[in-house]
């Protein structure tokens, strides 16, 4: 009889019962000032077997870098207070390594991020709530 109480992720996480194994959970701080994006990107994401810090500016998400570490920023580039450029540079000043994705609807803004850090992953808006979340497994598994 197979095991059915066990399935994996496009990124080859484990899952079971649609909660991912705590030893396999990767870390997401979402910064997003739209409440209704912020909401159904942090949902996916969890679905996905991620465990998401949310956060509505960018000041917030400086601050929730001190919870890290993280293994992916995922961040809008215009909000109120910090902008997502700004907390991609705090984030890397704290933590190196740290995999960043930028989610913008402005073209020019993107290019300023592709700018300003060359190895993030830029998706400009309207995007799928799917294509974001294989973004995601694809930079976090990279």
């Amino acid at each position: 009889m197979r095991d059915r109480t066990w399935a994996f992720t496009e990124a080859g996480s484990r899952i079971r019962f649609g909660k991912p194994l705590m030893t396999d959970m990767k870390k997401i701080l979402l910064a997003e000032d739209e409440d209704s994006v912020r909401s159904f990107l942090s949902r996916a994401l969890q679905r996905a077997g991620y465990d998401v810090v949310s956060c509505a500016d960018g000041d917030s998400a400086i601050l929730a870098l001190d919870d890290g570490p993280y293994d992916l920023l995922l961040t809008d580039i215009v909000m109120p207070g910090a902008d997502g450029i700004e907390v991609a540079k705090r984030a890397a000043q704290i933590q190196p390594e740290l995999k960043i994705m930028f989610i913008t609807g402005f073209a020019a803004v993107a290019l300023n991020a592709q700018k300003a850090s060359p190895n993030a992953k830029v998706l400009e808006k309207p995007v799928h709530l799917r294509e974001i979340v294989t973004e995601v497994e694809r930079l976090i598994a990279a």
